[in-house]
């Protein structure tokens, strides 16, 4: 049995701060206007959608005690429906896409709606703690180190440049402007308030004014934190062919704090004709894979050769990629590793320019390749996100 989307769709993205758009927005209201935009684009019988998937990192106060079911509880679809919500980091939103394909595919359900939500102006990251980071007595062992120290690893290692970075970064911004100004996010929906008025209407984070020389007089994010907390001295321990840390990262060139929330509508080829819907694309291939948990976001490139190797297709198979921008050097490592062109990658901007709601990201990048895929006339895309504490996801979609 295969597994279609029906639709993706997410909305637009607000700065992660008490100065961003959404910041009086919960997180619960975000998936629910989600939920009922896909019910009233497509006036389905909520009857038949049977659980909701959410991806939602930060699983505590507003995102806590399953907010996919309270979301769902919250979107009128009838309290047949229920909720799961499930935290692969950086990958959740793209992992509940892939765990409602299985469910599909499986024969166990039909309908299913799977994205995820993340509020980073309302619930800080890092704030459910956890003993990857905060034990020592894991952390030590893993030889852990934070995610900004493993993307200055990684450029040390491989040698991408300051200049290499902030060129990335460049690029993303301008193709994100790009993509806004010729209406280009299909996908993409306004957030209202409670009484429907109009908060936010485009990504907030895009900043147009981007060039080298302004990323150039910015300092390095992790160099302090390196140094004084000894996270170089454990990356150096474990990579002692690397002389130095080289840190390359600052804000303008790593992904953007934001709030946002996603949905996609995943089912079989029987509830789409009961439903007079057409699939917009199958789902082809997944894969997840572990990695180095030091120099943590290398695991894109082993996931995608994962997922490829299942269906017997090769990078050149692939019209196109979304590979998230978790900081500049994770795309430039991941395009060098397998042999992707840039201009087949993030063609209309990443997280650096458009932000990276953490739980949701994954579907939002879905709902991205599938609008460029129609517009291009193409047929094969590619998502796929590093995670934090080494791992790496892959999905394989085709149009149909």
């Amino acid at each position: 049995m295969e597994a279609y989307i029906y639709d993706a769709i997410r909305t637009v993205r607000g700065k992660g701060n008490k100065k961003g758009a959404l910041n009086t927005v919960t997180p619960t209201h975000l998936t629910a206007l989600c939920l009922k935009e896909l019910r009233e684009k497509h006036q389905f019988d909520p009857t038949l959608v049977e659980d909701v998937i959410l991806g939602c990192v930060t699983q505590v106060m507003d995102q806590g005690a399953n907010i996919a079911k309270t979301a769902a509880q919250q979107s009128g679809y009838g309290d047949h429906l229920c909720g799961v919500t499930l935290n692969r980091f950086c990958g959740s939103g793209l992992e509940s896409i892939n765990q409602a394909a299985a469910y599909v595919k499986s024969g166990f359900s039909e309908l299913l709606i799977a994205g995820g939500v993340e509020s980073m102006s309302r619930v800080k990251m890092g704030s459910d703690g956890g003993a990857l980071m905060m034990d020592p007595a894991v952390a030590l062992p893993g030889h852990a180190i934070p995610q900004g120290i493993s993307a200055d690893l990684i450029a040390s290692k491989y040698g991408y440049s300051r200049n290499d970075v902030d060129l990335f970064a460049v690029t993303s911004q301008q193709r994100a402007l790009a993509a806004e100004q010729a209406g280009l996010f299909k996908s993409r929906i306004n957030v209202k308030d409670i009484n429907g008025l109009i908060m936010l209407t485009k990504d907030e984070n895009v900043r147009p004014g981007t060039t080298l020389e302004t990323l150039s007089e910015l300092q390095p994010s992790f160099a302090m934190m390196g140094e004084m907390a000894g996270f170089d001295a454990v990356a150096l321990d474990k990579y002692p062919e690397v002389e130095f840390v080289n840190h390359v990262h600052h804000a303008g060139n790593s992904s953007a704090i934001v709030d946002g929330a996603s949905l996609a509508l995943v089912g079989s080829k029987a509830v789409g004709e009961k439903l007079g819907m057409k699939p917009r694309a199958r789902i082809k291939s997944l894969a997840v894979m572990g990695s180095d948990p030091t120099i943590m976001l290398t695991g894109i490139a082993p996931a995608c050769r994962k997922a490829l190797g299942k269906v017997g297709m090769t990078v050149n198979d692939i019209d196109l990629f979304e590979i998230n921008e978790a900081f500049a050097v994770v795309p430039l490592r991941a395009m060098d590793d397998l042999g992707v062109p840039h201009d087949k990658v993030n063609v209309n901007g990443g997280a650096i320019a458009l932000g990276h709601p953490l739980g949701s990201t994954g579907c939002m990048l879905m709902g991205t390749v599938l609008d460029e895929l129609e517009r291009q006339g193409k047929s094969t895309g590619l998502v796929t996100l590093c995670i934090g504490g080494g791992m790496g996801i892959a999905t394989i979609i085709e149009r149909v």
